[in-house]
């Protein structure tokens, strides 16, 4: 305790732009002190209230760590592996995007159930150390696709950590975009032609949860990409939304946060299902286009100068879901183009569970899902 209020006493009188929460939250981790008290965590159990684990987890990581310990020293923890395989989507680029069609594990139906996430209960080490293992990383974090071109990329977890992914809720205009690039996506149970039951209205209720929950400026927006030219197209959906986006982004430079949220397309027989809160919850994955790939190298005609701020930004969000949600993530998939992720730094698409969810499923997912955005882009902020 005492070597903490040292420790924080010396960050308090640093000068800007090195403030005590911007440093804590970011540079923590290079501090020799950080394994002092990693050792320390490994020798004896604390008890911190949830606010303060809260503020730990995101300033310091010591109390996720103490309480991985205990949480270990219970039971038996097997973290899920992330999905390999493929059901192909075709984008407005004419290459085949790679869905995940099969888990690694045996079974077809993934029911692993976690606890509460009122507090961190990461199940798997989450130290400095193990995620600069390159392969590590790899496995427990990223699916690749086949034609991707990793090498041209960085995956830098203690860079992607120290990013600083925060935003201002007091602006003129919305802070977040919601668009769907492929509006006419359902689920197992959707009744047809109802909004509610597609994943636009999967939108709406994050939309709704981001606004009045966590208190930020949402814009929604509902337009079918995928039938711009009248019948269903999810090549040119791409082109579509880029289109239309840009024009949004123009009339609302206030915006910072794209999301372009979808549902995947699996095996039939497989459904991407886990227990949050005790509810039945959709699996999530995140999906980064990198503008690189095996055959062609660098796709110079998809320009992204953001690459490596989006994958800052989804590491960030599989991070903290590693953190409070561990079964929740099913991976950050790798694709060698780009998906309309060159809009701004902090471009996000997510599939959200998938054809064989239900709808209550994969909108019981959104509310986790908004949690970790939050934690991500307003760290050290309590719920509305």
């Amino acid at each position: 305790m005492c070597l903490c209020l040292v420790f924080f006493a010396v960050l308090a009188v640093l000068p800007e732009p090195f403030s005590l929460w911007k440093t804590a939250e970011n540079v923590y981790r290079q501090f020799p002190f950080y394994q002092m008290v990693e050792k320390e965590a490994q020798e004896a159990w604390k008890e911190t209230d949830p606010y303060t684990s809260q503020m730990a987890a995101q300033a310091g990581q010591e109390y996720a760590r103490q309480l991985n310990k205990n949480l270990r020293e219970e039971a038996e923890v097997v973290m899920d592996e992330p999905e390999s395989g493929s059901e192909g989507k075709m984008d407005n680029e004419s290459v085949k995007r790679k869905t995940v069609d099969e888990e690694k594990a045996d079974d077809s139906t993934d029911t692993k159930t976690t606890e509460t996430a009122a507090v961190p209960h990461p199940e798997m080490d989450l130290s400095p150390e193990r995620l600069a293992d390159h392969d590590f990383l790899l496995k427990n974090f990223y699916i690749i696709d086949e034609n991707a071109d990793i090498s041209a990329v960085d995956l830098n977890a203690a860079g992607f950590l120290a990013e600083d992914m925060r935003i201002s809720k007091e602006t003129e205009g919305p802070q977040i975009l919601i668009y769907h690039s492929h509006s006419q996506e359902t689920f197992r149970d959707s009744r047809e032609g109802i909004r509610a039951d597609s994943i636009v209205g999967v939108g709406d209720y994050l939309t709704s949860l981001l606004i009045d929950k966590y208190g930020y400026q949402v814009l929604h927006i509902a337009d079918r990409f995928d039938l711009a030219g009248g019948d269903l197209d999810r090549n040119a959906a791409y082109d579509y939304a880029r289109e239309r986006v840009e024009e949004v982004l123009q009339e609302n430079p206030s915006i910072e946060v794209l999301i372009d949220l979808h549902r995947d397309g699996v095996a039939e027989g497989k459904r991407l299902v886990t227990q949050i809160n005790g509810k039945d919850t959709a699996k999530i994955m995140f999906f980064n286009g990198i503008s690189h790939t095996i055959s062609q190298g660098a796709v110079e005609y998809l320009p992204n100068p953001y690459i490596e701020d989006n994958l800052a930004f989804s590491f960030q969000l599989e991070y903290q879901a590693a953190l409070y949600y561990p079964s929740f993530y099913r991976g950050i998939y790798l694709a060698g183009l780009r998906y309309n992720l060159h809009l701004r730094p902090k471009s996000l698409l997510v599939e959200a569970g998938a054809q064989t969810n239900t709808v209550q499923e994969v909108k019981n997912a959104m509310e986790p899902l908004a949690d970790i955005l939050n934690r991500v882009l307003n760290p050290f902020s309590n719920p509305l």
